[in-house]
């Protein structure tokens, strides 16, 4: 890869010297894009649709692409692909299923463009407010955690978990992984059709491709992990933030961005990570944790039980819970 082609390539992951600030070329490109987007899902545009020319010329190619769609419905890109067969071989018949219907935020600053409403400044929901500031868009969640006493759950059955992190039965942890997928609808609201007249609500996804070992000329090639980030529409601002980390890794259906085909420098690793903050609200009973009196020691020992029914999981405190075997996949919701 030439000078030219890397420096391409960079802008394209992470938006160097773009801005997306309303009235700029970026900020009207990307909320056209997203508009043809939303009419693709076959969800409500925001704004007149005869503004849009990209709406107006190829509503037809628009009709098509959601016929192929269904068509097509219930096929995953590759590293979904991958994902939900770890998933599949883990939990069996209990295992959650990846949406096959997402917003999916294949360019960057897409994700910035649509955490807030078309053309404003704020957004506030019961989980986060968004405000516009000079250097892009500034989140602020409403938990906001300084530790990480209790946080981290690993499902039994999975690797060895380390003796500060909580073990998790397999079917509590699968009826989590399960649940996570089932957000509430306020919660899918996208922000970039808040103030419509007819919102769109949904998931919205993000591929990424972060380095793990950068190229050294003449001794090794980059090498790099797939990761998957799907959230809940009116969460994502978190997609925002990672991506502004790690990059874009573009759209996950097309061949060209398909790891596995990529055997130079891919690492073999895949990973999934959903936004749920709903799940602080899941009643341990619900789950199927024991009371008190039937728990094991270890279940005593990491809070795995219940002396009142109405007992929320993790005392309804945030928490991360992940899944994972040897073969180089993990699977984590993040209930904060």
């Amino acid at each position: 890869m030439n000078q030219k082609d890397s420096r391409e390539d960079e802008d394209y992951r992470f938006g160097l010297d773009r801005n997306y600030q309303p009235g700029t070329d970026d900020y009207e490109e990307l909320s056209d894009y997203a508009n043809l987007k939303l009419a693709a899902l076959g969800l409500p545009v925001v704004g007149d649709p005869e503004d849009n020319p990209a709406l107006r010329l190829g509503r037809f190619l628009i009709k098509e692409y959601r016929e192929q769609s269904r068509l097509l419905a219930g096929h995953l890109c590759p590293a979904d692909r991958r994902m939900q067969d770890f998933l599949d071989r883990f939990f069996g018949e209990e295992a959650p299923q990846l949406p096959h219907k997402t917003f999916t935020l294949d360019r960057h600053g897409l994700s910035r463009v649509v955490s807030l409403p078309l053309e404003k400044h704020f957004f506030k929901s019961s989980i986060i407010k968004s405000y516009r500031v000079r250097q892009g868009v500034l989140h602020n969640p409403v938990r906001d955690r300084r530790t990480t006493a209790g946080v981290f759950h690993v499902t039994e059955g999975s690797l060895p978990a380390a003796a500060d992190k909580l073990s998790v039965p397999k079917s509590v942890a699968a009826g989590l992984f399960r649940a996570a997928f089932d957000a509430p609808r306020d919660s899918l609201l996208l922000p970039f059709s808040a103030e419509s007249e007819e919102p769109a609500y949904g998931w919205t996804s993000l591929l990424l491709r972060p380095v793990v070992c950068p190229e050294v000329d003449g001794f090794v090639r980059e090498k790099s992990l797939e990761t998957r980030f799907f959230a809940p529409a009116s969460c994502v601002a978190n997609l925002d933030f990672v991506e502004s980390i790690f990059g874009n890794a573009g759209d996950p259906f097309l061949i060209e961005n398909d790891a596995g085909l990529d055997v130079e420098h891919w690492t073999g690793h895949t990973g999934c990570v959903v936004v749920a903050p709903h799940l602080t609200n899941i009643k341990k009973k619900d789950l199927g944790l024991p009371p008190e009196s039937e728990a094991t020691e270890s279940q005593l020992r990491d809070g795995m039980f219940w002396r009142d029914p109405e007992e929320l999981y993790n005392d309804g405190q945030p928490f991360k819970l992940t899944c994972r075997d040897a073969s180089g996949l993990i699977f984590t919701v993040l209930a904060d």
